[in-house]
């Protein structure tokens, strides 16, 4: 259903980093939704009462809050599609975080409500009342609910949407809900079990993990997130593919929402080479990293000493002492300042969040490391840098 709506609806569906493109399927998808989980609101409201069933109940108020997430993925798929205005000028992109996070809150809500409504029916147990018109609803309903869970996936993975993610989640939890609700039924009425309650609150504990786990998968990018290793490996690729360029660092890559993505980083270029001609080849990278990834793209050019023995020499020397300390660390920036009297040896250290030794620590290690290995005469001015990807 949703491959033909696109095909009639969206042009170019599949230029995905295209916000309108996105805007379109996740109102197609939320449209959808909301005609879906009505239906089964109304068919699952029917058989728990013919069931005279409290998780079947309950699962068919599920359904009608998961017709409110349709509405409000819809919402915040319109939203973030919003242009760029003086007040947001990075656009409205995450948007589509916050409308996966009120549907994540939704699911934790209903989790809750789940387990109070199963915990009275554990306390007050009654064996579920079998009927056929039931049994073929819930049925029914797993096969159209494992349908949108495999929609939602398929457009979630194509436009990478934590809120679409979050939707299918929610479609996946309802499979189970209403799988035991089945379950609880079919076992009254063969052996007289009355696990109701039990089944009920067995599937409220699983929609509660999938709701908070929803929830941290679209809470992490609205906090900032590191980029992806294939995303970094891909932008180093891409830059160091000049061979004007000797290395990237400090790498920074800021997420305004899917297809809204800003990314600043160093390129260390020889000290010795044509500025006019290395700034050319900066903009040329900038601008393929603009087409590459649909992003903003600043880089800083940083020239470096790559033909002075003695800078050389230092250089490996410092590395290895860092390597000795942990080979987690990383250095760029290095250069020295050579006096009458004594010679700096100037560097950044990259090292991971949360590292062991603090700051002071570190600059401490590598300055007993210098002065061992290079003597009295050389200082090490070592600035701490964080691993930002």
């Amino acid at each position: 259903m949703i491959t033909l709506l696109s095909k009639i609806f969206i042009k170019n569906r599949t230029d995905y980093s295209d916000p309108k493109v996105r805007e379109t399927y996740g109102s197609l998808c939320g449209g959808v939704g909301i005609f879906l989980n009505i239906i089964l609101f109304a068919a699952k409201l029917i058989a728990g009462v013919l069931a005279a069933s409290v998780s079947v109940t309950a699962d068919a108020f599920n359904n009608l809050s998961d017709a409110g997430s349709s509405i409000v993925t819809m919402i915040g798929f319109k939203l973030a599609g919003k242009k760029p205005d003086p007040d947001h000028p990075y656009g409205h992109g995450r948007l589509e975080y916050v409308s996966g996070l009120i549907v994540s809150m939704i699911i934790i809500v209903m989790g809750f409500e789940l387990m109070l409504s199963s915990v009275k029916k554990i306390i007050h147990p009654e064996a579920a009342e079998f009927s056929i018109i039931a049994i073929c609803i819930l049925i029914g309903s797993i096969i159209v609910k494992g349908y949108m869970f495999f929609y939602n996936s398929r457009i979630s993975k194509k436009i990478d949407s934590v809120a679409m993610k979050a939707t299918a989640l929610d479609s996946l939890t309802d499979c189970i809900a209403t799988f035991a609700a089945l379950v609880s039924i079919i076992a009254g009425k063969l052996w007289g079990w009355k696990i109701d309650g039990w089944c009920g609150a067995v599937v409220s504990l699983f929609v509660l993990y999938s709701g908070f786990n929803s929830a941290k998968e679209t809470i992490s990018p609205l906090l900032g997130q590191p980029p992806t290793e294939e995303l970094v490996k891909g932008i180093e690729e891409t830059v160091t593919a000049h061979d004007e360029v000797l290395g990237i660092h400090d790498l920074m890559v800021h997420d305004y929402g899917p297809g809204r993505m800003v990314m600043s980083l160093h390129a260390e270029v020889p000290a010795s080479g044509n500025v006019l001609e290395l700034h050319d080849v900066i903009d040329n990278i900038e601008r393929e990293l603009k087409e590459k990834y649909s992003c903003e793209a600043v880089v800083h050019m940083d020239p470096i000493e790559n033909d002075d023995e003695r800078t050389t020499e230092l250089k490996a020397v410092s590395q290895k002492i860092l390597n000795e300390i942990d080979p987690a660390i990383k250095m760029h920036d290095f250069r020295i300042v050579a006096g009458p009297t004594h010679t700096n040896i100037i560097f950044d250290a990259v090292v991971p969040f949360g590292y062991r030794l603090t700051d002071s620590e570190l600059r401490s290690a590598i300055s007993e490391g210098i002065k061992e290995k290079c003597g009295d005469t050389y200082f090490a001015v070592v600035n701490i840098d964080k691993a930002y990807a």
